[in-house]
């Protein structure tokens, strides 16, 4: 584990501002706000990656809200996206309470980390390919430091699959050819010609219009979660 060399690449993905869109609109959104949020002083920088260094699971999104991560400073925190995956995290036994108000609001993952391909809230939730592109490679890095014991990977949505995907092999991981296909429930197995592979899930992702429709359910995210904390040699409650 590389607590410091993690450290170091969170501060320096705070710091970044390579995507002038995305710098433009998530200084936009800090300034303006939203009126519930009005007394709130916007985090309005790039979202780095949330959980320990020696994390044996690493959960991957799409990119902060811009009402949620963009204001609090940490991943899924302040949204109703992450009031899903925090409960079902704590439901499940890998975090210390079930809600995710604002940074200081001490929560513990237990051997899970948030991460995103994505550190900037991009308009309309959409960031561009080029964008994405752009971010890989902290993505990438922090993949490497996180390889001496992550062991499996959940990844929510199509989205943050596609982007993934490139970041893993770049990282070290052998991603399979044709490069699976995302779908809930997803299982595969990438190999490491130099340590241990890492199991590859999909999950849809935490997003309303998936959570309100039933199309992601408390029940398929705890599921899904148990499974790939199994395959990570973490407990999980049943």
């Amino acid at each position: 584990m590389d607590a410091r060399g993690l450290d170091r690449l969170d501060q320096r993905i705070a710091d970044c501002r390579a995507c002038p869109r995305l710098v433009d609109w998530r200084e936009e959104v800090a300034r303006t706000k939203r009126a519930a949020f009005a007394d709130w002083t916007y985090w309005g920088r790039p979202v780095p990656g949330f959980g320990p260094s020696d994390a044996r699971l690493l959960i991957v999104g799409l990119a902060p809200a811009a009402h949620g991560g963009n204001r609090t400073g940490r991943m899924f925190t302040g949204d109703r996206s992450g009031d899903v995956l925090y409960q079902a995290l704590y439901d499940v036994g890998l975090a210390s309470q079930p809600g995710s108000t604002h940074a200081g609001d001490g929560l513990e993952l237990y051997g899970v980390r948030v991460t995103s391909p994505v550190h900037c809230a991009p308009p309309a939730n959409k960031p561009t390919p080029e964008e994405r592109d752009a971010c890989r490679p902290w993505l990438v890095q922090e993949l490497r430091l996180l390889r001496p014991t992550v062991r499996a990977a959940l990844v929510l949505g199509a989205f943050g699959w596609q982007a993934a995907l490139p970041a893993f092999a770049e990282a070290g991981w052998t991603v399979p050819r044709p490069r699976p296909a995302f779908a809930h429930g997803a299982h595969v197995t990438l190999d490491a010609p130099d340590g241990p592979g890492l199991h590859l899930f999909g999950c849809f992702h935490v997003s309303q219009r998936n959570t309100f429709t039933g199309r992601l359910t408390p029940e398929m995210l705890r599921d899904v979660l148990r499974t790939a904390a199994g395959a990570a040699g973490l407990p999980a409650r049943k």
